[in-house]
């Protein structure tokens, strides 16, 4: 009879019900308040797994209060090459995002010690590098050189942005060259590698570090593992490509977790700087 039928369950639920109140970690399938996630700087409270950090989030976990300065804000990439389409994914990504391309550059203060600072960013273009990126990051070690600050950067990315071919590998020169003028001035460099560095990146500037520090568990390689095997015709070994691999084989010199990395970075800047 139709007065016993149940009422579909459709009618009774909440339109207004928020879908982006809990985070399942990919690690350990806990489901994470999404408040809690962001209080913890987007590492997992049962597993301490550590998620992708935007640019602008992880300078505001590093940098001392009220010390943050952007530069270059306004450089955004072209069309080089004429590549099909590049603009618009270019503007895409640009409303998106809020950013202009996959780096964010600044002044700022890291417990107390004064350093120029480059955060890649991997929701842009998967924090690829192309001629805007190494012009920010080549223009932030030069600001160094001139106000006598170390440099941070702190590297997420697939490699070089194949949209501007050549161009996107000349970065990797330029960065680099920089980078031997900061040492020949006895400035430091502090390199942080986290989830995934690998490309034309881990190639230049990611790991020539003064210091090499990664986060937990994160990808550090130059292509991917199916690559590698297929390339060299042999088995990886166990851990192939993270943290802890290139830790035990002298490609990083320490693992930091994120709560802990603006206190490592300020006691290593104040060792490193010069008096």
């Amino acid at each position: 009879m139709g007065i016993f039928e149940r009422p579909r369950l459709r009618n009774n639920k909440k339109k207004d019900m928020p879908n982006d109140l809990w985070t399942k970690c990919p690690e350990c399938d806990a489901m994470i308040h999404t408040l809690d996630l962001k209080q913890n700087d987007q590492v997992c409270t049962s597993c301490d797994h550590h998620f992708l950090l935007g640019s602008r989030e992880r300078i505001a976990s590093i940098a001392d209060a009220g010390t943050f300065e952007e530069t270059d804000a306004d450089l955004y990439s072209k069309n080089p090459l004429g590549f099909h389409k590049y603009e618009d994914k270019i503007d895409m990504l640009r409303q998106k995002t809020g950013l202009n391309d996959a780096v964010v550059t600044g002044r700022l203060n890291i417990e107390g010690n004064p350093a120029m600072i480059a955060v890649m960013d991997f929701k842009f273009f998967a924090g690829s590098m192309g001629s805007v990126v190494g012009e920010k990051i080549t223009r932030a070690i030069e600001t160094a050189i001139k106000e006598k600050r170390g440099v941070v950067i702190i590297s997420s990315s697939s490699g070089a942005r194949m949209q501007e071919g050549m161009l996107s590998l000349m970065q990797m020169a330029k960065t680099c060259a920089a980078l031997a003028r900061l040492s020949e001035h006895g400035l430091p460099y502090i390199s942080l590698l986290t989830h995934p560095t690998t490309g034309g990146v881990t190639a230049s500037f990611a790991t020539i570090g003064d210091i090499n520090l990664a986060e937990p568990k994160c990808m550090i390689g130059f292509a991917g593992p199916r690559v590698v095997k297929e390339t060299t015709h042999q088995d990886l070994p166990p851990g192939f490509q993270t943290a802890e691999f290139m830790l035990e084989h002298g490609l990083v010199d320490s693992i930091v977790r994120r709560p802990e990395v603006k206190k490592k970075l300020g006691q290593l800047l104040s060792y490193m700087m010069p008096q």
